[in-house]
């Protein structure tokens, strides 16, 4: 029997990084970083509804808690003159110390804009979502998203996965589009993978967005692999007849 593995979780240092980074002297640091980490993603994901905040990186040092916000809405994140950056900040602050009041580093805020919310599964779950949530039919909400998601040049594949009461039906079933190609067993493939659920009158609807961005090559691998057949283009060019000329 084969296991279903997160697919971000399955390319951990090949082509992926962890998204909390820090050391832990011991044991008793180690529980109090992990309790503050989970303790600020679960605030952010509740205080940044609606914002389109795909991704939370954490960074620690010995002086100071770097939160990275990836979202496509910034200017909703930052405000104007940066006012809600400024609150959200001193609301972390205020979180972290609630959990950890010994901790005494200060905390900073980035907001990173995805540029392409096309490429991000979770920017497309919430897409999703919006649609169920107007009460627009499951399989046109699906189609429209998909297409819209492979005209972007850089999407080779998706996959999306819904189940729940569909169509408000009294039993629950599982659905699914594709369009593309997505190889989750390859491991530079960089495939963006997202859970997202929209809450309707009659249930929670899960949706799972998986999107295939083509194959991430380590530099060196990359020109190894690329130096053999530039070189075996002229060879085959040279062996060609030559044609007439009138």
């Amino acid at each position: 029997m084969t296991h279903t593995v997160h697919p971000y979780a399955h390319r951990l240092g090949i082509i992926r990084d962890w998204r909390s980074r820090w050391f832990a002297a011991d044991k008793k640091t180690y529980r109090e970083n992990v309790l503050v980490d989970q303790t600020v993603r679960v605030f952010l994901k509740k205080r940044l509804k609606g914002m389109h905040v795909t991704e939370i990186e954490i960074e620690r040092t010995q002086s100071e808690v770097r939160v990275l916000l990836h979202t496509a809405r910034p200017g909703l994140v930052i405000g104007r003159s940066g006012e809600n950056a400024g609150k959200l900040r001193k609301e972390v602050t205020d979180v972290i110390r609630k959990v950890a009041p010994l901790h005494g580093r200060t905390v900073k805020l980035d907001i990173m804009e995805i540029r392409q919310p096309e490429t991000s599964a979770a920017i497309v779950g919430f897409m999703i979502a919006e649609g169920l949530e107007k009460r627009m039919p499951f399989r046109r909400v699906l189609k429209q998203t998909l297409e819209k998601v492979m005209a972007v040049r850089e999407v080779i594949g998706i996959r999306v996965v819904i189940s729940g009461r569909l169509g408000g039906a009294d039993m629950s079933r599982t659905e699914q589009m594709k369009r593309g190609r997505v190889p989750l067993q390859t491991f530079r493939a960089n495939i963006d993978y997202a859970q997202v659920e929209a809450n309707l009158p009659y249930g929670v609807i899960g949706i799972k967005v998986w999107i295939y961005m083509g194959d991430q090559f380590n530099d060196r691998e990359h020109q190894a692999t690329q130096a053999p057949q530039q070189q075996a283009a002229p060879r085959a060019m040279s062996r060609q007849p030559a044609g007439r000329t009138s």
